[in-house]
Formats: C-alpha cells, structure tokens, sequence
C-alpha cells in the first residue's frame, strides 16, 4: 500500500511514544513510575463535573457550532479580561477539541510552503511537527540553561528573515519552565515591531502554574495585538486533560480562517466539555491556586533530590511541571552493558533499568536535556528520583 508523503513530512510525538512504553512495561507487571506525564495527576474539581452532568441532564447532545458556544466563547472573554486585562469579542474566539487542535489551526491557517517559523528552543515538541505539516521551515533559535531558556531580541532580530512570517513560543514553557518577564517581552515586542508582517503565536496553555507571579501575555502590548494569536484552553490549569478543550484569541479575521480549517476537520467539539468550560473559566480559581501549591512543593522536592546526584545541571522552573535537567555528563558513560550515546538512550537506560519513564530532550530541540515530569505523587516522585540515583552511578 502507497501511503500519503505527508507521513513522511513529521514524527511521532516522543512524549506519546514514551508514555507507550511505559504502558507496555507496566502491562507486563514492572513497576514502572511515570514522569513523563504531561498532564496534572489531579482529578477535575466537582463544581466543573457537576457542570458537565446537569449538561447532560439538560440534553446539551447535538451538534456545537464549530467556533464554539456562544456562552464558552463569552466565558473566555471574561477570563482573558479577568486574568490578563485584555479586551476580546466573541468573534475572536475559536474553541478547539483542545490546545493542541488551537495550534494546529493557527499554524495552517497562517503558513505557506516555504514560509519560515522561528522557534526558541527548547519547545513542545508537536510545534515543529506542525510547521513540517503546513510545508514551512523551522527555524530554530538555541538558547541555554545558563540564561534560562529564554531568547533575546538580538537573537531573534539575527533570526529574522523575509521569508519569516511568524514567532512561535510558550510562557511558561513546556519543557524548560521558563516564564517571560512583562520586560523581557516588551524587548521582543520592539523587534516586531520592524517586521509588520510576522504573526506570534503565544500559547499560554501552562498560564496558571507559575510560581513567580502573575501570568504576563505578549498581548498586552497593544502596537502589536492584531498580530498576536493566544493559545490557551482548559487542560493544564483546571486538570481537564481528557475534556479536549482548547481556544484562540486572535483578530476576526484569523479567527474566521482557523473556524474555516476546523469546520472541514472535526467541526464543533464536545458539547458537554464546553458547557463545563463555562463554569470552569468563570469560577472561583481556588482548585487551580491549591493545585498550583502542590506543584510548588514538589518542584521544591525535585529540586532538592536533584542536588544530590553528581553531574545532573538544572535550573529552577518559574512555570509549568518540568524538571528540564542537563543530563550531558552522562553521554559516552556505561553500565557495562549499555552505552548511553544521547538523550535518547539515556530515556531508555532509565526505563529498563530504573523503570522510571521520561522523555528525550532531543524531542525538544535540547539535546543536552531530559525532561522529567513532577506531575505525579511526592511519594512516587521520590521513588522515582531514587531510582534514577541508583541507575545513574552506574555509568562510568
């Protein structure tokens, strides 16, 4: 059978692959603790699931507009002029079977072949894979854990080119933790500012989990707003992973050719998911704050566990659930049986031989790292970071 060259065009997202294999694993009865996790280990607040049930109950079963709930749509209204001081209309708004078919939609609707997408590294890893589906180019900016994971202006005006036609990023970021400062972005702001044509796509999905602040959006700056297309939804912040609600706030007429794109794939998404949405963005933020608390404790744990194993370089995350380590003392290093070439056999050596799953910083962009989730128990995060102690020492 001849399939589509468009497979030929991306990969498979390691952080599925990886979660696989620890599936597999644990199928087989191995204790396997998973820190690869990319979602909260959280169960969804009652309030949300009460919401969803009297949907049901109210017969909230047909089909959904394909931009989404005229209620939810107004929700996201609230919530961005809420939580960011940022004014939007319904009509600006798209609702998507999650952040990820946000993304999706932003980048197809705005990326031609050969167009160029600068992406500072380390990034999620579908935002390449996108590009490469849209026929753009990735172009990537590198950037270190000595300066935080963060870009600058000089490296992204040296990136420019006049084939860019858009700035792709996260704050807080997913794998790093990094969170842009309202100042560092304002830096970034005054590059684009010379360059009118190119879009930026900010998603904000990791918004709630930040430990240094308030949460700052590029957004905000009004000289470049209608050129700003904010990724967001409801997975991260309110442990609503499997309700697949995700949203874009950008100009009505990116908004239209993103509805356009979504109404030809999936059209409208959950009915039910969506009306749960509305109480979710519009309630009271408690279970997020006392979720985002949690994380902070167990950021601090990692940290600490870290410290103790010769060799491992890490910064402290401002944001997101990620330890991001720098794990290159290891490459080159065996246990007698196993040589560890990358990031990518590091990942493995530590699923067979520790049984604790993680993911490639290859993945990322970051070849030097590993990513390495605390979304998971104190108890199992400590059972996992002693294993992976165990494993460790044993490469000379």
């Amino acid at each position: 059978m001849q399939l589509s060259s468009l497979l030929q065009r991306f990969a498979e997202p390691e952080t599925l692959k990886m979660a696989k294999l620890g599936r597999e694993l644990r199928a087989k009865g191995i204790d396997v603790i998973d820190l690869s996790l990319g979602e909260p280990d959280f169960d969804t607040p009652d309030h949300i699931k009460q919401a969803a049930i009297q949907a049901i109950n109210d017969n909230w079963s047909h089909y959904t507009p394909v931009a989404g709930f005229l209620d939810l749509r107004e929700a996201v209204c609230t919530k961005l002029k809420r939580d960011n001081q940022l004014d939007y209309k319904p009509e600006q708004i798209i609702v998507s079977t999650g952040a990820k078919q946000s993304l999706a939609n932003a980048i197809l609707a705005l990326v031609d072949e050969g167009d160029e997408v600068i992406i500072p590294t380390p990034y999620w890893v579908t935002y390449s894979e996108l590009v490469k589906i849209a026929r753009g180019k990735v172009v990537e900016i590198r950037t270190s854990l000595e300066k935080g994971f963060k870009t600058t202006a000089e490296e992204v005006e040296a990136a420019i080119t006049p084939r860019t036609k858009m700035f792709l990023f996260s704050s807080p970021c997913n794998p790093s933790g990094a969170v842009y400062t309202k100042e560092e972005l304002a830096t970034l702001v005054e590059v684009f500012k010379k360059h009118p044509n190119i879009i930026i796509v900010s998603d904000e999905i990791y918004e709630y989990i930040n430990y240094v602040g308030p949460h700052e959006s590029i957004a905000q700056f009004e000289e470049i707003k209608d050129r700003v297309v904010i990724v967001n939804g409801l997975s991260k912040g309110f442990a609503m992973t499997g309700w697949r609600i995700g949203y874009t706030a950008s100009t009505v007429e990116i908004a239209k050719a993103m509805e356009k794109i979504q109404g030809q794939i999936t059209s409208g998404t959950c009915s039910i998911a969506q009306k749960a949405g509305v109480v979710a963005l519009t309630a009271d933020l408690k279970p997020t704050q006392e979720m985002t608390a949690e994380f902070t404790r167990r950021k601090n744990r990692v940290l600490e566990l870290i410290s103790e194993i010769p060799g491992v370089k890490c910064s402290n995350p401002d944001g997101a659930f990620y330890i991001f380590p720098d794990m290159s003392a290891f490459y080159g290093k065996s246990d007698g049986e196993t040589l560890i070439s990358d990031s990518a056999d590091l990942c493995m050596y530590l699923l067979n031989t520790a049984h604790v799953s993680s993911v490639m910083g290859a993945a990322f962009g970051e070849p030097k790292c590993v990513r390495f989730s605390f979304a998971n128990s104190l108890a199992n995060i400590e059972k996992g970071w002693s294993r992976i102690k165990e494993a460790l020492s044993k490469l000379k």
